[in-house]
């Protein structure tokens, strides 16, 4: 099994599609970067100081006010009071909320490319690794050799999961160092808030509490990885079943940017949350923002994609092991 991992990976390095990709990720992040310098910087311009000190401890006075107010219920008591507490962290420790910097940027990186951009680039080293095979009519030649149809189809999904988890690392080593250079390196203790969780049309705040932002980016890219493996798994089923890497691409393509459209438009379509690329964008749930369809959670929407993933394994082993390439 070794042997046969190790001679996948030599077919996927000299496509050099690995390289194409992590370039790609590069110019983005590049690009990404300078626009949230340019954001930062008029954001001060607008505010009209720098100093930041001043404006979180106005930030404190505004919120005793609000919580000496007998209007709000208890539950937006507690979390104001985690709110001031995390405001008064920023005094203590001398840390600027509203600097930008590296560990910020992988977050938001990480969050607004989990739906699209990453499972684009997943499509790309997937869509071809069983399809190419026919399509270069190397299909009859490698299952010639003496080995059981299972163990090389296994051997491509193994060496899938490495390529997807390079991908993956590559995305947050890149835009650590990229954006670090022009935004600085700290900022991995900055707590950050979550736990929130919607209900119908109000925000529930009985589960917020602060974490440091280092744990925060590894819980997000965790679940960054998780999709990639979902999507790329079911790129990998198509390309068993379809001759053409054209025509893989083709429909993983237009099922991602239908999801990408479809989670805006789906509110009142409850059967929708069972798609599995309406269920794609985990990283919302710790974020605090609204599901697509009310009723979804974490562990509904990593179940779902769960299901659609082993589905598509069973159905590409059984197709592959009986079709008669002869």
């Amino acid at each position: 099994m070794i042997n046969l991992i190790y001679n996948e990976m030599i077919k996927i390095v000299r496509k050099k599609r690995l390289f194409i990709i992590m370039a790609i990720i590069a110019v983005l992040v590049a690009l990404f970067t300078y626009a949230q310098v340019r954001q930062h910087e008029e954001a001060v311009k607008q505010a009209g100081t720098d100093d930041w000190r001043t404006q979180v401890q106005q930030e404190i006075i505004n919120t005793q006010n609000r919580l000496s107010s007998s209007g709000i219920s208890g539950e937006w008591k507690k979390f104001l009071h985690i709110r001031m507490n995390q405001q008064q962290y920023y005094l203590d420790h001398n840390i600027n909320p509203t600097a930008p910097g590296a560990p910020t940027f992988m977050k938001t990186f990480a969050e607004n490319s989990i739906d699209l951009l990453l499972p684009l680039m997943v499509m790309v080293i997937a869509s071809d690794i069983v399809s190419s095979e026919s399509t270069n009519g190397t299909i009859k030649l490698l299952l010639t050799r003496p080995i059981k149809r299972w163990k090389i189809l296994l051997s491509k999904y193994l060496t899938l999961l490495l390529a997807i988890s390079f991908i993956v690392l590559s995305v947050g080593v890149l835009s650590f160092l990229i954006s670090g250079m022009a935004m600085g390196y700290g900022g991995w203790n900055l707590p950050v808030l979550t736990g929130f969780s919607i209900q119908g049309s109000e925000l529930m705040t009985s589960g917020v509490h602060m974490m440091s932002q280092w744990q925060y980016i590894f819980i997000d890219f965790g679940l960054v990885w998780f999709v990639a493996i979902i999507v790329g798994t079911l790129t990998f089923s198509l390309s068993a079943l379809m001759k053409s890497t054209a025509s893989v691409m083709g429909v993983m393509l237009a099922s991602l940017i239908a999801g990408a459209i479809l989670s805006n438009m789906v509110s009142s379509w409850d059967s929708a949350k069972y798609l599995f690329m309406v269920n794609l964008r985990l990283t919302d749930y710790i974020s605090g923002m609204a599901p697509p369809i009310e009723g979804m959670t974490l562990g509904f929407s990593m179940i779902v994609l769960l299901i659609w993933a082993i589905l598509g394994l069973i159905v590409s082993f059984f197709f592959f092991t009986r079709k008669d390439v002869y």
